[in-house]
């Protein structure tokens, strides 16, 4: 009986063993080098317990600076990552119709507003959406919402001058301070509403608590967020919702009560439902309750946290770098006294050297490190090397944005911190499909503008009154956390604020 058991025992783990490994030829039939170090049942991802997703990809890109592209596998399952410029833009742009999704699917019974996002969408639902988002970003709308950030300036400007005038100088962690910024931005800019992000009384009903918990690296993000971009097969069968019902029911919910309000009072807001309300009359459809709250929520989260996570390490970069900084606010002090010392859209956008030091910093710590596309239909992509690959409708293109920016080949002394890489004479010279943090081609960021609008007002409010100090409480060199799929800072990003 025992050795019937072991036998059975021992024909489960050999069947098991084939089952996890029956990919793992994939890439040598095909002819595509197999990046170095996976393991059976989970490829190469074993190493996300001790790394990043991003400095993995990193990793491997290094390691394989020889070939245009190599395979890997994520789990069991094979994924091509590309590594040069040119096959960039095939996947991105010049082949776009053949890698048009992106590789994260969400299940709209389960995420029913979150499904309607761009990013996560497809087809008419995707191409519906990106159009009224467009018209809420352009620069004649942008103009109106400035007028919803100008107010968040001012309150950030008294927020720190309270602090200040009890103790001298602060310390504050810059992810949570400029998460409260964003976070009212949106709150204001998104609803005409307070989120009462300043307001320590009111923390618990804030629009930055409410963002906290759908992005915090807590326990269940990671878990939630992992499955759903690394594993969305096992999140078909676990059903785990992105967004929590509390937050979707949230949105839904006032929505419903502004969107009608709106409707019927005519009144001009600057804000973007507003523009929303705007679009109707001009479509002459009304749009339902379901696709505004799924734009409302696609404006909060693209406007809250990736616009935060770069804030912050700008700011980081200028408490590190206070040439940069003193530069930096000379030409916030020149371009704001030539419009009365008022932030407007068009001192913000004579702000060049601002956009300089954004961009920098956005090369060196972007707040997406890799992007993901699937596969839509058969296609044959050829490298520069020699390399070719057919690839199938339903193969993962990884594309490694962080790697790329930091590559020696396109980036003399890539490490440096150098915003005059992007100045007018010089970021000619950039390297197309190189410099990626809003993504390119069709499905490039379609809040960018509004992105850098806020950050840029943002820093003139903060540089224009007070400097930044680097505390010993950030650890450098920096240390993200595993698991957090936007780069997050073990520890936080402090510094020392003080009047100029």
């Amino acid at each position: 009986m025992a050795v019937v058991l072991v036998s059975l025992i021992l024909g489960a783990v050999v069947v098991f063993y084939f089952y996890v490994t029956r990919n793992y030829n994939y890439w040598q039939k095909r002819g595509v080098p197999c990046a170095d170090g996976f393991f059976p049942g989970v490829g190469h991802m074993w190493i996300l317990f001790t790394k990043t997703m991003t400095d993995l990809l990193g990793k491997i890109y290094n390691e394989n600076k020889q070939h245009s592209m190599v395979g890997i596998y994520n789990f069991t399952l094979p994924s091509l990552m590309i590594l040069e410029p040119e096959l960039v833009k095939t996947v991105l742009q010049s082949n776009f119709a053949s890698f048009h999704e992106n590789s994260v699917k969400v299940d709209p019974k389960v995420d029913p507003l979150t499904a309607l996002n761009p990013f996560f969408s497809d087809g008419e639902k995707w191409a519906a959406g990106r159009k009224r988002l467009t018209y809420a970003f352009s620069s004649m709308r942008l103009k109106i919402l400035l007028e919803s950030v100008k107010p968040v300036c001012v309150k950030l400007e008294n927020y720190l001058d309270n602090k200040l005038n009890k103790s001298g100088n602060v310390e504050e962690e810059l992810k949570d301070l400029f998460s409260k910024f964003t976070a009212q931005v949106v709150a204001g800019a998104g609803f005409g509403v307070d989120g009462y992000c300043f307001d320590d009384e009111k923390k618990d009903m804030s629009f930055q608590k409410i963002g906290k918990a759908i992005m915090e690296p807590s326990t269940r993000n990671k878990i939630v967020f992992t499955i759903a971009f690394l594993i969305p097969s096992l999140n078909k069968l676990l059903k785990f919702p992105l967004i929590p019902k509390k937050i979707d029911q949230f949105f839904r919910t006032l929505v419903t009560e502004l969107i009608e309000q709106r409707r019927a009072d005519g009144i001009p807001r600057n804000d973007f439902l507003h523009l929303m309300v705007e679009l109707e009359r001009i479509e002459d459809d009304k749009f339902d309750v379901e696709m505004l709250a799924s734009h409302a929520l696609s404006f909060f989260l693209d406007g809250y946290e990736t616009s935060s996570i770069t804030l912050s390490f700008v700011g980081f970069q200028l408490a590190t770098h206070p040439e940069v900084q003193n530069r930096l606010r000379d030409e916030v002090l020149t371009v704001l006294n030539k419009y009365d010392n008022e932030i407007t859209y068009e001192a913000l956008k004579e702000m060049v050297y601002m956009d300089q030091v954004i961009n920098e910093s956005m090369r060196l710590i972007p707040a997406a490190g890799f992007m993901s596309k699937m596969c839509t239909e058969k296609f044959e992509l050829k490298g520069s090397d020699g390399l070719t690959c057919r690839v199938q409708p339903g193969t993962d293109i990884l594309i490694p944005v962080e790697a790329l920016h930091k590559d020696s080949r396109y980036w003399e002394n890539p490490d440096v911190f150098d915003p005059d890489r992007f100045s007018p004479d010089r970021k000619h010279n950039i390297q197309k499909y190189t410099f990626l943090p809003f993504g390119e081609g069709p499905r490039m960021c379609v809040g960018m503008r509004m992105a850098l609008l806020q950050m840029k007002a943002c820093l003139a409010a903060l540089l224009r009154k007070y400097s930044l100090e680097l505390s010993p409480k950030t650890h450098v060199p920096l240390e993200m956390i595993v698991g957090a799929i936007l780069p997050t800072v073990k520890g936080g990003l402090w510094v020392k604020l003080q009047t100029i």
